[in-house]
Order: structure tokens, then C-alpha cells, then sequence
């Protein structure tokens, strides 16, 4: 059987409320139903899907597991992506993507994860790229 849709990601945190607000304020991801694990953690939905896990409770991993790099997502707004990241002090690397003019925006969440935001070609960030 094939795979028909990516479904979510997990992310382990020891910073839950800190990850969730992250997520809410980068992302505009919302809190919503989870099922009542026997630890702690979030669900955050995007258009009524529960997109990204939030693992919370565990002792979190001396050494990462797999070789996952970022997870990606299409985003709009890149202005005010950028403004958000600059008012929270977070380095990010934003890249125009030669042939296709799409561009790549890429910053860590408070747990390290690599998170990729991609805006369409037309999107301006309205400042210099650096």
C-alpha cells in the first residue's frame, strides 16, 4: 500500500509551553484535542488537522534518532514571517531558489528542530536577503 499524504511530525520537547506558543505565533497552528495520553503534551492543528505532535514528560534523547533534517511546510505572509522571527531574536536563512524563484525560509524551533516555511516566487520579503 502505498503512502498517500505525509500525516504529521512529532517533536520532543522539555519546553512544551514554550514549543506550543512557538508553533502558534511562527506558525498560527492551534491548540486542539489530543487524546488523553499518560503524558504530557499538544496537538496542533492546521485547517482542522493535527499536523505537528508535541512530546512533552519524557527524558529527552542523548543522541537524536534518525536522520530527519527539517520538516517543511507552504506558508504565506514572508514579511511578516520575517518581522516575527526578527522581534524574537532568531537567526534564520532565507534563500531564493534559482529556476523556480520560490523562496525557502528556514529557522530552528526552541527545541532545535529545523522547521522550512516556502512562500511562492511572487512573495516579496520586503528587505534585503541575507
Amino acid at each position: 500500500m502505498p503512502a498517500l499524504a505525509m500525516d504529521h511530525f512529532t517533536v520532543l520537547t522539555d519546553r512544551l509551553q514554550d514549543t506550543i506558543d512557538f508553533y502558534q505565533d511562527m506558525l498560527g497552528l492551534v491548540p486542539g484535542a489530543r487524546p488523553p495520553f499518560g503524558f504530557p503534551g499538544a496537538w496542533l492543528y492546521c485547517d482542522g488537522k493535527a499536523i505537528l505532535h508535541v512530546v512533552a514528560g519524557r527524558a529527552m534523547p542523548e543522541k537524536p534518532a534518525g536522520v530527519l533534517d527539517h520538516m517543511a511546510f507552504w506558508a504565506s505572509d514572508l514579511p511578516g514571517t520575517l518581522d516575527r522571527l526578527e522581534a524574537r531574536g532568531l537567526p534564520y536563512d532565507l534563500r531564493n531558489l534559482a529556476g523556480s524563484g520560490l523562496w525557502q525560509l528556514f529557522f530552528n524551533d526552541p527545541n532545535g528542530a529545523k522547521v522550512e516555511l516556502d512562500f511562492a516566487a511572487e512573495e516579496s520579503p520586503n528587505r534585503a536577503v541575507r
